[in-house]
């Protein structure tokens, strides 16, 4: 019964306990202290689903060192 429940409500679900799980970090620690955790934990997920989906790193270091090293060459 309750696999039903999930699988037909999960995303209300799970939509409910965050606004209510917010709703209470917002009456106790004030409001931009809220958007900041949220700001972070939309971080987390973002660098954990890339991880998960094996898609490689945020910015392509690599890329970028190689750039700055062929822009600011120190003896042209």
């Amino acid at each position: 019964m309750w696999r039903e429940v999930w699988a037909t409500y999960g995303g209300r679900i799970t939509g409910v306990t965050t606004g209510i799980i917010l709703g209470l970090l917002y009456f106790i620690v004030g409001f931009w202290d809220m958007v900041f955790f949220a700001f972070l934990l939309c971080i987390g997920y973002t660098v954990g689903k890339m991880k998960d989906e094996q898609r490689g790193p945020i910015f392509p270091w690599q890329r970028l060192s190689e750039w700055l090293m062929e822009r600011w060459r120190p003896f042209k």
